[in-house]
């Protein structure tokens, strides 16, 4: 498996942007990006030169359209044709999952704790989700600067909930990105781990997304294993039931410093790793980057999920710089 960089909600012209896609992937290309996903309010209209752009700069552009209604925003990827989003009211998002799912795409609440009228019409997440196994993930983290922001750690305390309640969806980053500008603020980058060899397609990225093989920083890249009698499970994976009354894991937890490294900037310091399942934190220790990965062992009894989190400081604010998606336990 090998790691790509995604940027998971764009725009463009054709709704509310200020760039072409041509413009936008040379801007993804210059920030280290493999992938974007072009995610225009209410229109596809901006994916016609896709695949003569992706020859030209060697760039993944996955398909998908937010739908932006009066009650939330939606993103889907991995679409193939326009659906029409005023079909669906409040009270009957899921025949909106539906027809997303019937093409094989994925749906996202983007930005859900976003302020909303009159500030962003829609952008406050209102409707009703009677089975959350239908939404397939969360977009935690919006906007540059993200972990610092009051509605993305709301965001990322309901996909904790979520986990916890014992639903398995995933949960991205998502610049929402309109224009092409010089900024200074950290930009959080979504890796998605998609099957080596062959170029990146988005079918695999799709299936990485849907699988939880997904690990979202502003810095590093962090990855999180567990070896469970032998057995070694990845972001994503199901750690398979045993009889054991006591299971004990081996846990390791790589950083990798080199990702993108040109295009990131954090002093030197110590950085805390903690990990965090449905019993809250299992486990937490201070490293500098040379002395990564960590490797720690743990009684894996009744957790249901677990996932990595990178803690340190960037532009001066202590914050959640990397968190990676869970690993479940059956």
């Amino acid at each position: 498996m090998t790691w790509i960089a995604c940027e998971l909600h764009t725009h463009t012209f054709h709704s509310d942007g200020r760039q072409s896609l041509n413009e936008l992937a040379l801007g993804a290309k210059a920030l280290g990006f493999d992938c974007i996903a072009l995610t225009d309010h209410n229109t596809m209209a901006g994916l016609a030169h896709k695949e003569q752009i992706e020859r030209e700069t060697g760039l993944l552009i996955i398909p998908g359209m937010e739908w932006t209604t009066f009650f939330g925003h939606m993103v889907t990827i991995g679409v193939k044709d326009y659906q029409d989003w005023r079909r669906v009211g409040p009270g009957d998002i899921h025949a909106g999952l539906a027809r997303v799912h019937e093409q094989s795409g994925l749906a996202g609440m983007a930005h859900p704790f976003r302020p909303g009228s009159p500030m962003c019409t829609g952008c406050f997440w209102e409707f009703e989700i009677r089975d959350w196994n239908e939404i397939d993930y969360i977009e935690v983290w919006s906007t540059t600067f993200a972990p610092v922001k009051k509605n993305n750690i709301r965001a990322y305390r309901l996909w904790t909930d979520k986990l916890n309640e014992g639903f398995r969806l995933a949960a991205t980053s998502g610049r929402d990105w309109h224009f092409q500008e010089q900024t200074d603020a950290p930009l959080s980058v979504t890796y998605l781990r998609i099957q080596e060899g062959e170029a990146p397609s988005t079918e695999r990225a799709i299936a990485a997304l849907s699988s939880g093989r997904a690990s979202v920083t502003v810095g590093p890249r962090l990855d999180l294993e567990v070896n469970v009698n032998g057995e070694v499970y990845q972001i994503g994976d199901a750690v398979s039931s045993s009889d054991e009354r006591e299971r004990l894991a081996s846990v390791k937890v790589p950083v990798d410093f080199t990702s993108r490294h040109e295009h990131w900037h954090l002093p030197e310091q110590s950085f805390t790793v903690s990990l965090k399942s449905n019993l809250g934190l299992l486990y937490e220790h201070a490293a500098i980057p040379e002395q990564f990965p960590l490797h720690t062992e743990i009684s894996v009894q009744g957790v249901l999920w677990m996932r990595a989190e990178l803690w340190g400081i960037i532009q001066g604010v202590r914050t959640l710089i990397a968190f990676t998606n869970a690993i479940y336990f059956d």
